[in-house]
């Protein structure tokens, strides 16, 4: 698919649709409750929340949409077949997050499972959740694009170091509970993107699961609305099964909601967005402060959040505990005044693509003055983008970034492989063309 959007401002009022990493949350937490939930929300259709629904569709929770969202009926443990020499296969598709939240279910229910990856998932890492899986009952090995797994985890202390993906901690946080006795989950060290675990504690919450912080530290540079962790021991209850709250509601997407935020602060713009919760724990969140240190208008106004232009200027960003925001911060960054440094940006090499050369890459072809290091960008600004053609790489965020960038663009922008954004945002090019683009297809 060949997208080509017409260069003009981005303006309007668009509606976030639902967090894509809350949403995969509530559906595990339902599927492995004592009765039915409905999961209200906006159904987007992502594949990554196909992939999840699949998974636990395959253990045999009963996953309706309906006008609502979602009804989930759990799955029923006493049919599962824990005693099977037959897998059961696990079609996790190119989620990463599917992947890392229901490896470690499948090894706490005990039943043998063939995980089937797509695109780049088998080149992504899984050390060291892996080897704690398997230095607590489980067997896991790798036969080409299939990830097999067997055994049942016992209880006990699980330790991880706290500057690897937060989805490794929050796969054991939802998976350790339906072991049925306590168990003790250790993270070492500076814990980064600590919204995201919070996100998991939350969801937990709604379903009866509290995991308990008993140390923590709280320090962390000016410029970040989100404390810092080091060290941290979370308390898991064993109880088998959560408790349904009925019905849960999943929030606003800050992840893709960043998009449409950050093209209201290109030249011109003004974007008004509703939907999205004020004081989530989305890591994502940190957009705000990004886009306030960089000169744009950022305000709440009742329950909406509205970006206007004003005259950008340069920053310093820690990609750290933010990965996913890099690709379209750097467009912002490409008609900033002076020169963004992007650091600490390694874990962008390990994505869809690798989004430290396929941001460079797109963004040069578009016309701006971006270099690439082992684990940073630098950004000059420009008075103003080029457009051309340029490749989605298989990639959803770099898909949306080059749209984004479209907004100060000489000529059009074509985005060949758009149809990359259906793993996050199928709807993208309709909302876009809602907030003044005019967008071809082919």
């Amino acid at each position: 698919m060949k997208v080509t959007v017409i260069p003009e401002r981005i303006g309007g009022t668009i509606a976030a649709i639902p967090s894509k990493s809350h949403l995969h949350r509530l559906l595990i937490f339902a599927a492995f409750a004592d009765a039915p939930t409905i999961v209200a929300c906006r159904d987007i259709g992502a594949e990554d929340i196909g992939a999840t629904i699949d998974c636990l569709s395959a253990l045999g929770a009963i996953i309706d949409r309906n006008e609502e969202g979602f009804e989930v009926r759990p799955v029923d443990r006493a049919k599962l077949p824990c005693d099977s020499a037959k897998p059961i296969v696990f079609p996790v598709g190119e989620s990463g997050s599917t992947l890392r939240f229901m490896l470690p279910i499948v090894c706490a229910l005990g039943v043998r499972g063939a995980f089937e990856m797509k695109g780049r998932l088998p080149e992504r890492p899984l050390m060291p959740l892996d080897e704690q899986l398997e230095a607590h009952g489980a067997k896991i090995w790798r036969d080409g694009n299939i990830l097999h797994c067997e055994g049942r985890l016992t209880h006990g202390t699980y330790t991880l170091p706290g500057d690897i993906s937060s989805q490794y901690i929050s796969g054991l946080m939802m998976a350790l509970p339906l072991l049925e006795k306590p168990c003790v989950l250790n993270v070492t060290g500076n814990v980064e993107s600590a919204g995201y675990i919070t996100l998991t504690l939350q969801a937990g919450e709604a379903f009866g699961h509290r995991g308990h912080m008993s140390k923590s530290a709280h320090s962390l540079e000016a410029e970040s609305s989100f404390p810092a962790h080091k060290n941290i021991e979370y308390k898991i209850r064993g109880t088998g099964v959560y408790n349904s709250p009925g019905r849960t509601d999943a929030e606003g997407d800050w992840s893709n909601a960043a998009f449409w935020l950050c093209a209201g602060a290109m030249p011109g713009g003004n974007v008004r967005m509703t939907g999205l919760k004020q004081d989530s724990v989305q890591g994502d969140r940190e957009i705000c402060d990004i886009l306030k240190k960089m000169g744009a208008s950022v305000k709440w106004e009742g329950g909406d959040l509205v970006v206007k232009y004003d005259k950008l200027r340069a920053t310093e960003i820690d990609g750290r505990a933010i990965p996913d925001l890099i690709p379209v911060l750097s467009v912002v960054a490409s008609v900033a005044r002076g020169t963004t440094d992007i650091r600490n940006a390694s874990r962008l090499r390990i994505k869809e693509s690798d989004r430290l050369r396929t941001t460079s890459k797109t963004l040069s072809a578009l016309g701006a003055n971006i270099s690439e290091s082992s684990d940073a960008l630098t950004i000059d600004g420009v008075d103003k983008l080029r457009g051309g053609i340029v490749e989605a790489h298989g990639d959803h965020r770099i898909a949306m970034m080059a749209a984004v960038a479209s907004a100060h663009a000489s000529l059009p922008v074509t985005i060949t492989g758009a149809q990359a954004v259906n793993k996050s945002y199928p709807n993208f090019w309709d909302d876009l063309r809602l907030l003044g683009k005019k967008v071809i297809e082919e």
